[in-house]
C-alpha cells in the first residue's frame, strides 16, 4: 500500500454513503462505568497535544485512513455487516476517554451494544467536490478531541464500489491500516466473521505496557540514556537534520505531501542485499541520511529518533492499535555511505530495547517540561517491508492506498514503504520554498544512494 494524501489516492465520481456509529451506541456509551484500563502513554500524549494545539487556536487534523476498491456491483448490506463485524473484532475501536482534569478515564462498549449508522450523501459527478467532502467530514468525526472518532464511506458504482475508512491516530498505526483492505474482503465475501477470528485488544496491551512503564523510576538506565540524548540535542528532541525555512517560535505552518517511487524492484533488492550483512535496508536508509545531513544540512552528527513497531509478541501481531515506540539513535556524518552502514547498526542494536519503553513516560520522569505546539514532538524516517503483509499482493488491482492528513506542522515525516513493485517514498513537510528545495535534494540523493548501492563499482 501506497501512503499518500486523500487529494492522490485516485477518488472517481459515485454515490457516497457514510458510516459512523450509531446514536444509540453513543447514547449507551454515556451511561458506561470506567473502564480502569487506562490509556496508553502514547494515546495520553496524542490527545493532550491535541487539545494544547486546539487551545492555541488550531485545529489540527491529524487522523489516519485506509483506500480500496471492492470489483464488481456491491452488495451494500453485506459491506456494512463486513464494516461492523471489523469493527467488533478490534476492541479499541469501540473505547473511548473521557476527560478527568489532567487524567483520562477509559469507556468501552460490549460487542452488542455497538451498531453502524448509515447515510446516503447522494450523487457525486466531480472528483474534486467528493475529495473536498470526505476530508471534511473526516476533519470532523475522526477528530482526536471526540468520540466516536472514526468513519466509514464507500463511493458506489456500476461495476464497484471504492471504500474509505478514517480514524483517529489513537487507534491505529501503519500495520493497523495494511491490514484492513484483506479482513474487510475476507468479510465481506463471508470467509470471516468477528466470532471466528477473534484478536487480541489493544486495550490490554495498554494497560501491559503502561504497568511495565511505571515501575521505572528516574534512576533507570533507560531515563539516564534519554537525558543524554535530549542534552545532546540542545535540550530538545531532534528534527530533520535539513533547513526547514521554518521560524523558531513562529506560528505553526502548512505542510505539503510528497509522494513518489524511489527505485525499482530490482535496484530494492540489490540495495537490501548490500546492507543486508549490517541489518537490511532501515540500516541503509538511516545510513544515507547520515550521509546527506552532512552533505546537504553541514551536520557533523545525525541525531534522530527510530520508529519501531512494539507488537513483540505474537499475540498483537493482527491487533488494530497504536504500537510504535521511539529509539534514540546518534550517527557521527560518515565520508561514505559504507563506513555509515556498521556505526547505524551499532546505535540501532543498542538503542532498540528503549523503543519498548513509552517516551512520554521518560520525558515525565526526566521532569522536562515539552509543552506540545506541534502534532509531532520530532521528525521521523521509517522504513518498513510490507510485501509480506496479507493482501500485499492485491492492493494494487484493489487501488489500496494508506492515507494520511496533511495539515500543519513544523517537523518532517519521512515512509517509504517496499512494496512488490519497488521503495515508495512519502513524506510531509512544512510548506516553505527552504523546505521543498531541502527535501528534494534530500530525495534525489537517497533515490542515488540507494541506486549505487550492489550496483557495479
Amino acid at each position: 500500500m501506497r501512503i499518500t494524501d486523500i487529494q492522490r489516492c485516485d477518488i472517481r465520481p459515485g454515490r457516497l454513503v457514510e458510516w459512523t456509529l450509531s446514536p444509540a451506541t453513543v447514547a449507551a456509551a454515556r451511561g458506561l462505568p470506567e473502564d480502569t484500563r487506562p490509556p496508553a502513554y502514547i494515546q495520553e500524549s496524542h490527545i493532550r497535544t491535541a487539545r494544547t494545539v486546539r487551545e492555541d487556536g488550531l485545529f489540527v487534523p491529524t487522523w489516519l485512513g485506509a483506500a480500496f476498491d471492492i470489483p464488481g456491483p456491491v452488495d451494500l448490506g453485506a459491506l456494512e455487516e463486513a464494516l461492523r463485524a471489523w469493527t467488533l473484532r478490534h476492541e479499541t475501536l469501540r473505547s473511548g476517554f473521557r476527560p478527568d482534569g489532567d487524567a483520562l478515564r477509559r469507556f468501552t462498549l460490549d460487542a452488542g451494544d455497538v451498531s453502524l449508522h448509515r447515510e446516503d450523501a447522494g450523487e457525486f459527478t466531480d472528483a474534486t467536490a467528493l475529495v473536498r467532502h470526505l476530508q471534511d467530514r473526516f476533519d470532523v468525526t475522526a477528530d482526536a478531541l471526540r468520540w466516536p472518532n472514526l468513519m466509514y464511506a464507500a463511493v458506489l458504482r456500476e461495476d464497484s464500489a471504492s471504500v474509505y475508512m478514517a480514524f483517529d491516530h489513537s487507534n491505529v498505526d501503519a500495520y493497523s491500516i495494511y491490514r484492513i483492505p484483506s479482513e474487510i474482503h475476507e468479510l465481506y465475501a463471508g470467509r470471516g466473521t468477528a466470532d471466528e477470528a477473534p484478536v487480541s485488544s489493544y486495550i490490554d496491551f495498554c494497560r501491559i505496557e503502561r504497568a511495565d512503564a511505571d515501575r521505572i523510576d528516574e534512576d533507570h538506565e533507560a531515563v539516564a540514556r534519554w537525558r543524554e540524548f535530549i542534552r545532546r540535542c540542545d535540550g530538545t528532541l531532534p528534527t530533520f537534520p535539513l533547513d526547514l525555512g521554518v521560524e523558531p517560535g513562529g506560528p505553526l505552518p502548512e505542510q505539503k505531501m510528497m509522494c513518489e517511487m524511489l527505485v525499482g524492484p530490482g535496484e530494492a533488492a540489490a540495495f537490501e542485499a548490500y546492507c543486508r550483512p549490517y541489518g537490511g535496508s532501515l540500516v541503509g536508509v538511516l545510513a544515507a541520511t547520515a550521509l546527506i545531513a552532512g552533505e546537504i544540512g553541514g551536520a557533523s552528527v545525525y541525531r534522530t529518533v527510530v520508529p519501531f513497531h512494539t507488537r513483540v509478541k505474537s499475540q498483537w501481531s493482527d491487533s488494530v492499535g497504536w504500537y510504535v515506540g521511539g529509539a534514540p539513535i546518534e550517527v557521527p556524518v560518515p565520508a561514505d555511505f559504507p563506513s555509515a552502514l556498521p556505526a547505524v547498526r551499532a546505535q540501532l542494536q543498542a538503542a532498540r530495547p528503549l523503543s519498548r519503553m513509552p517516551l512520554a513516560r521518560m520525558l515525565r520522569l526526566l521532569g522536562t517540561d515539552f509543552r506540545p505546539t506541534s502534532p509531532d514532538l520530532y521528525s521521523i524516517v521509517s522504513f518498513t517491508d510490507a510485501r509480506a503483509l496479507p493482501g500485499a499482493e492485491r492492493w494494487d488491482a484493489l487501488s489500496a492506498y494508506g492515507l494520511i492528513r496533511v495539515s500543519y506542522g513544523d517537523q518532517v515525516c519521512v515512509w517509504l514503504n517496499r512494496l512488490p513493485d519497488g521503495v515508495w517514498f512519502a513524506c510531509r513537510y512544512p510548506d516553505t520554498d527552504v523546505a521543498y528545495k531541502n527535501m528534494r535534494l534530500y530525495v534525489e540523493r537517497l533515490r542515488a544512494l540507494m541506486a549505487a548501492a550492489g550496483g557495479p563499482a
